[in-house]
Protein backbone atom coordinates (compact mmCIF):
# COMPACT_ATOMS: atom_id res chain seq x y z
CA UNK A 1 0.00 0.00 0.00
CA UNK A 2 1.96 3.10 -0.86
CA UNK A 3 1.30 5.81 1.92
CA UNK A 4 -1.02 8.50 2.25
CA UNK A 5 2.20 11.05 1.43
CA UNK A 6 2.60 9.24 -1.89
CA UNK A 7 -0.48 9.52 -3.16
CA UNK A 8 -0.66 12.92 -2.10
CA UNK A 9 2.17 13.69 -4.51
CA UNK A 10 1.00 12.08 -7.21
CA UNK A 11 -2.14 13.96 -6.78
CA UNK A 12 -0.25 17.20 -6.72
CA UNK A 13 2.25 16.49 -9.40
CA UNK A 14 0.85 14.03 -11.78
CA UNK A 15 -3.18 14.89 -11.60
CA UNK A 16 -3.03 18.89 -10.85
CA UNK A 17 -0.05 19.46 -13.14
CA UNK A 18 -2.17 21.91 -15.33
CA UNK A 19 -3.11 24.04 -11.84
CA UNK A 20 0.55 23.26 -10.43
CA UNK A 21 1.95 24.51 -13.91
CA UNK A 22 -0.73 27.94 -14.07
CA UNK A 23 -0.17 28.76 -10.35
CA UNK A 24 3.90 28.91 -10.93
CA UNK A 25 3.54 30.77 -14.16
CA UNK A 26 1.13 33.47 -12.23
CA UNK A 27 3.38 33.54 -9.73
CA UNK A 28 6.35 34.64 -11.65
CA UNK A 29 3.86 36.66 -13.83
CA UNK A 30 2.99 38.38 -10.67
CA UNK A 31 -0.76 38.21 -12.14
CA UNK A 32 -2.14 35.71 -9.18
CA UNK A 33 -3.96 37.86 -6.40
CA UNK A 34 -5.37 37.12 -2.79
CA UNK A 35 -8.43 36.74 -4.22
CA UNK A 36 -7.58 33.81 -5.86
CA UNK A 37 -6.42 31.98 -2.78
CA UNK A 38 -9.92 30.49 -2.12
CA UNK A 39 -10.09 28.71 -5.02
CA UNK A 40 -7.01 27.49 -4.92
CA UNK A 41 -7.09 26.29 -1.46
CA UNK A 42 -10.51 24.60 -2.83
CA UNK A 43 -8.97 22.70 -5.38
CA UNK A 44 -6.40 21.39 -3.11
CA UNK A 45 -8.55 20.73 -0.19
CA UNK A 46 -10.86 18.81 -2.30
CA UNK A 47 -8.34 16.79 -4.41
CA UNK A 48 -6.38 15.92 -0.91
CA UNK A 49 -9.47 14.61 0.51
CA UNK A 50 -10.86 12.71 -2.45
CA UNK A 51 -7.07 11.30 -2.91
CA UNK A 52 -6.86 9.76 0.46
CA UNK A 53 -10.79 9.28 1.13
CA UNK A 54 -10.21 5.14 -0.13
CA UNK A 55 -7.95 5.07 3.30
CA UNK A 56 -10.86 6.80 5.57
CA UNK A 57 -11.39 3.18 7.84
CA UNK A 58 -7.48 3.70 9.23
CA UNK A 59 -8.86 6.72 10.45
CA UNK A 60 -11.55 4.58 13.03
CA UNK A 61 -8.99 1.48 13.09
CA UNK A 62 -5.65 2.45 14.02
CA UNK A 63 -6.57 3.89 17.63
CA UNK A 64 -9.54 1.54 18.05
CA UNK A 65 -8.49 -1.97 16.72
CA UNK A 66 -5.03 -0.97 16.36
CA UNK A 67 -5.22 -2.30 12.73
CA UNK A 68 -4.40 -0.46 9.63
CA UNK A 69 -6.86 -2.28 7.62
CA UNK A 70 -8.52 0.28 5.42
CA UNK A 71 -10.30 -1.33 2.77
CA UNK A 72 -13.63 -1.94 4.05
CA UNK A 73 -16.62 -0.16 5.63
CA UNK A 74 -18.40 -3.00 7.17
CA UNK A 75 -19.45 -4.78 4.07
CA UNK A 76 -18.75 -1.99 1.72
CA UNK A 77 -15.17 -2.09 -0.35
CA UNK A 78 -13.75 1.41 -0.83
CA UNK A 79 -11.25 1.10 -3.05
CA UNK A 80 -14.26 0.10 -5.68
CA UNK A 81 -15.34 2.36 -8.45
CA UNK A 82 -19.02 1.95 -6.24
CA UNK A 83 -17.49 4.11 -3.13
CA UNK A 84 -16.04 6.42 -5.82
CA UNK A 85 -18.97 7.77 -6.29
CA UNK A 86 -18.72 9.74 -2.11
CA UNK A 87 -15.75 11.40 -4.17
CA UNK A 88 -17.95 12.61 -6.91
CA UNK A 89 -21.03 13.74 -4.50
CA UNK A 90 -18.50 15.72 -2.05
CA UNK A 91 -16.80 17.19 -4.60
CA UNK A 92 -19.73 18.29 -6.21
CA UNK A 93 -21.19 19.21 -2.82
CA UNK A 94 -18.31 21.37 -1.80
CA UNK A 95 -18.34 23.03 -5.27
CA UNK A 96 -21.83 24.22 -5.16
CA UNK A 97 -21.09 25.44 -1.43
CA UNK A 98 -18.00 27.53 -2.59
CA UNK A 99 -19.70 28.12 -5.93
CA UNK A 100 -23.35 28.25 -5.98
CA UNK A 101 -23.65 27.07 -9.34
CA UNK A 102 -23.98 24.06 -10.22
CA UNK A 103 -22.30 23.96 -13.51
CA UNK A 104 -18.68 24.62 -11.57
CA UNK A 105 -19.85 21.89 -8.73
CA UNK A 106 -20.12 19.25 -11.04
CA UNK A 107 -16.37 20.22 -12.34
CA UNK A 108 -14.80 20.39 -9.07
CA UNK A 109 -16.90 16.93 -7.90
CA UNK A 110 -15.04 15.59 -11.55
CA UNK A 111 -11.53 16.83 -10.59
CA UNK A 112 -12.38 15.13 -6.98
CA UNK A 113 -13.37 11.76 -8.43
CA UNK A 114 -10.25 11.79 -10.63
CA UNK A 115 -8.22 12.40 -7.49
CA UNK A 116 -10.12 9.11 -5.83
CA UNK A 117 -9.42 6.72 -9.28
CA UNK A 118 -5.83 7.73 -8.99
CA UNK A 119 -5.68 6.56 -5.61
CA UNK A 120 -7.29 2.87 -6.64
CA UNK A 121 -4.11 3.59 -9.98
CA UNK A 122 -1.45 3.31 -6.94
CA UNK A 123 -2.92 1.11 -4.63
CA UNK A 124 -3.26 -1.76 -7.96
CA UNK A 125 0.38 -0.78 -8.95
CA UNK A 126 1.61 -1.17 -5.50
CA UNK A 127 -0.75 -4.42 -4.32
CA UNK A 128 -1.47 -5.96 -7.38
CA UNK A 129 -5.19 -5.06 -7.34
CA UNK A 130 -8.04 -4.02 -6.03
CA UNK A 131 -11.75 -4.44 -5.14
CA UNK A 132 -12.59 -2.13 -8.32
CA UNK A 133 -15.95 -4.20 -9.38
CA UNK A 134 -17.25 -4.84 -5.71
CA UNK A 135 -20.13 -5.53 -5.40
CA UNK A 136 -19.93 -7.41 -8.83
CA UNK A 137 -17.01 -9.24 -8.13
CA UNK A 138 -15.50 -9.15 -4.56
CA UNK A 139 -12.07 -10.15 -5.05
CA UNK A 140 -9.11 -8.02 -5.98
CA UNK A 141 -9.11 -6.96 -9.69
CA UNK A 142 -5.91 -5.44 -11.28
CA UNK A 143 -5.51 -3.45 -14.35
CA UNK A 144 -2.01 -3.44 -14.71
CA UNK A 145 -1.30 -7.08 -13.91
CA UNK A 146 -2.53 -7.77 -17.41
CA UNK A 147 0.59 -6.16 -19.03
CA UNK A 148 2.56 -8.29 -17.07
CA UNK A 149 2.09 -11.54 -19.58
CA UNK A 150 4.44 -12.08 -21.92
CA UNK A 151 3.02 -11.99 -25.70
CA UNK A 152 4.10 -15.21 -26.44
CA UNK A 153 2.55 -16.65 -23.85
CA UNK A 154 -0.87 -15.63 -24.62
CA UNK A 155 -0.40 -14.10 -28.19
CA UNK A 156 -0.01 -10.95 -29.71
CA UNK A 157 -3.85 -9.41 -30.04
CA UNK A 158 -4.71 -10.35 -26.45
CA UNK A 159 -1.08 -9.04 -25.08
CA UNK A 160 -1.89 -5.50 -27.21
CA UNK A 161 -5.51 -5.63 -25.96
CA UNK A 162 -4.52 -5.91 -22.09
CA UNK A 163 -1.62 -3.28 -22.67
CA UNK A 164 -3.99 -1.03 -24.37
CA UNK A 165 -7.16 -1.32 -21.55
CA UNK A 166 -4.44 -0.75 -18.90
CA UNK A 167 -2.63 2.38 -20.19
CA UNK A 168 -6.50 3.49 -21.64
CA UNK A 169 -7.59 3.27 -17.93
CA UNK A 170 -4.82 5.69 -16.64
CA UNK A 171 -4.97 8.10 -19.66
CA UNK A 172 -9.08 8.38 -18.93
CA UNK A 173 -8.42 9.47 -15.17
CA UNK A 174 -6.27 11.86 -16.56
CA UNK A 175 -8.10 13.52 -19.07
CA UNK A 176 -10.85 13.34 -16.43
CA UNK A 177 -8.55 15.71 -14.33
CA UNK A 178 -7.75 18.19 -17.09
CA UNK A 179 -11.16 18.51 -18.50
CA UNK A 180 -12.38 19.55 -15.26
CA UNK A 181 -9.19 21.45 -15.05
CA UNK A 182 -9.72 23.38 -17.69
CA UNK A 183 -13.24 24.15 -16.46
CA UNK A 184 -12.37 25.72 -13.40
CA UNK A 185 -10.17 28.04 -15.17
CA UNK A 186 -6.94 25.94 -15.18
CA UNK A 187 -5.64 24.96 -18.80
CA UNK A 188 -2.56 25.12 -21.74
CA UNK A 189 -2.89 27.03 -24.47
CA UNK A 190 -1.93 26.70 -28.11
CA UNK A 191 -0.08 29.09 -29.61
CA UNK A 192 0.62 28.63 -33.49
CA UNK A 193 3.92 29.70 -34.57
CA UNK A 194 3.64 33.20 -36.76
Amino acid sequence: MPYPVAHFLFFIFCVSAVAVYAIVKSIFRRELSSGDLPQLLLLLFVGSLCTLFPDIMIVYNLPVNGTFEHCWIGPIATHSFLFSSTALLLGTLAGYLAYGKSGKAIYLGLFGEAAFLTHLLLDDIGEGGTEYLYPIYNGKTSIFSLMDVGFQETGFIHYVIASFVSVFFVCFVLMMALFALDKLGFEFKYRPEK
